[in-house]
């Protein structure tokens, strides 16, 4: 008798080919042609005078692995958002954490325009941690603010309140172009340093992540389930906070703001394989890694030989899934 595999052990075995195939296409692709042996060359003999291994070495594999690693983290701090808040609209991009963070970076170009590669990843976490600080104090402090369209709304207007600041204050003091990268992302001004230096703060930001799923699963059914089962309800929040912040940060370091990513891909994760977030968790990186990663590919020929920066793709996408989600499921909660 032949048993039915899960769906989750197939994506997690699975995972290696689609995450390979995704940046090996994401190598390929450019306004340049390079061919498969060349890109083969250059990781097994690269040759730092010639120019198309170093393109490949120093600009399109460090783009394919940000795409990839950005947009995990993006997922996984959607999904976490979901289970803990119970809110089927949380995500790091409605709930403020992209905008804190892109804020606090645009006031440290005004004020520490010489900051190093670690206060600028230091910077971009405070700035998480403020935004989505102030989304849930105000929600908080509104009757109903929880609810899911409600958060959203109040996401939603923070969001737009920093961005408009930032948006002034760069302007004011001359450094638009600079903001322009972290409000309009893109992924082939990925800096290979940071994104070699970031790792280690991403590895922690996954762990912790991965080390709460299970305690995620029972803050998804409700208080009343997780007090009767004795959680510490307070620690495991500021834990799930952590990890948001961590992974969000480093993203919107790394590239800026990209929405839509972490809102999309847990609902995708939780269809495939269930409510459990010891699997939705995991599943949810591989899935937006390897979508960020061909939504980026897409940027690259949707206006060739031009670029299409990365967020016009995924809003693309996002924003009917989006008006889905409120259509379907109006203002319930998570479950």
């Amino acid at each position: 008798m032949h048993t039915k595999m899960p769906v989750h052990k197939i994506i997690l075995f699975l995972s290696p080919i689609g995450i390979l195939l995704s940046i090996f296409l994401s190598v390929r692709s450019g306004s340049t042609y390079i061919s498969t042996g060349q890109i083969v060359e250059a990781v097994v003999l690269f040759d730092p005078e010639n120019i198309t291994h170093a393109v490949i070495m120093t600009s399109r594999i460090p783009r394919a692995v940000g795409s990839m690693v950005i947009g995990a983290l993006l997922a996984m701090s959607g999904a976490i958002m979901q289970g803990m808040t119970r809110n089927y609209l949380a995500s790091p991009s409605i709930m403020g954490v992209s905008d804190g963070a892109a804020f606090v970076i645009t006031l440290s170009l005004i004020f520490l325009p010489s900051m190093t590669s670690l206060e600028k990843m230091i910077l971009s976490l405070v700035g998480s941690s403020l935004g989505v600080g102030i989304v849930l104090g105000l929600a908080s402090l509104v009757r109903n603010g929880l609810s899911p369209v409600r958060l959203a709304i109040i996401g939603t207007i923070i969001g737009t309140f920093f961005s408009s600041l930032s948006a002034a204050l760069a302007s004011y003091f001359q450094i638009s172009q600079t903001m322009s990268f972290w409000y309009n992302a893109r992924l082939h001004q990925i800096n290979p340093d940071l994104l070699v230096f970031s790792i280690p703060f991403a590895a922690v930001g996954v762990l912790l992540a991965l080390a709460l799923s299970n305690s995620i699963t029972i803050l998804s059914f409700g208080d009343e389930v997780s007090i009767s089962l004795g959680q510490r309800r307070g620690l495991v929040k500021i834990l799930a906070m952590l990890a948001v912040v961590m992974m969000t940060g480093i993203s919107v370091a790394l590239v800026g703001k990209i929405g839509f990513v972490g809102l999309m891909i847990p609902h995708i994760s939780r269809f495939l394989v269930g409510i459990d977030y010891k699997w939705v968790i995991p599943c949810s990186g591989i899935i937006g890694g390897i979508f960020l990663t061909l939504c980026d590919v897409i940027s690259i020929y949707v206006n060739y030989p031009f670029e299409t920066p990365i967020g016009v793709v995924t809003s693309i996408i996002g924003v009917p899934f989006f008006l889905y989600l409120i259509k379907t499921r109006g203002g319930a909660n998570y479950r």
